[in-house]
């Protein structure tokens, strides 16, 4: 599915609304170039599943863990990951098993580590169509 946003609260609608629908165990990898607003994304599906903590990008930590929601959101960021064992030292397995919900972005970092069943986002930017423009790709999701 393709949805377009034409405003940084579109985006975090849309992503809200995953976090509604979202359930244990699920795992959205979240792909996109600096700047495209995977942060937004973020905090819409962290307000999605009832997350009211501050969300933050875990830029100098590979996870940051929200617990207060219906669901506890588990967001990666895999992006300083040189090898991939370094996952395993966190214990990713546990996290990519447990009963909350994975967001891991650069996940293409971890591609081997992933599991079959993850739903891919991938936000860009279309520069023609505007500033706040925003294409977001969902594949893998079960309609």
């Amino acid at each position: 599915m393709i949805i377009e946003t034409n405003s940084p609260e579109e985006t975090y609608a849309f992503a809200r609304k995953l976090g509604l629908e979202a359930a244990a165990g699920q795992i959205f990898t979240l792909d996109g170039d600096l700047g495209v607003g995977k942060t937004v994304f973020a905090k819409g599906l962290a307000d999605g599943l009832g997350i009211t903590e501050p969300v933050s990008s875990p830029t100098f930590t590979i996870v940051q863990e929200y617990t207060d929601g219906r669901l506890p959101l588990y967001h990666f960021d895999v992006y300083r990951i040189e090898e991939p064992e370094e996952m395993e030292e966190i214990g990713y397995d546990e996290y990519f098993n447990g009963d909350g919900v994975c967001l891991i972005e650069w996940a293409d970092m971890i591609r081997e580590l992933l599991p079959e069943e993850v739903i891919r986002v991938r936000i860009r930017k279309v520069p023609e169509k505007g500033f706040d423009y925003r294409e977001i790709c969902v594949e893998g999701m079960k309609e």
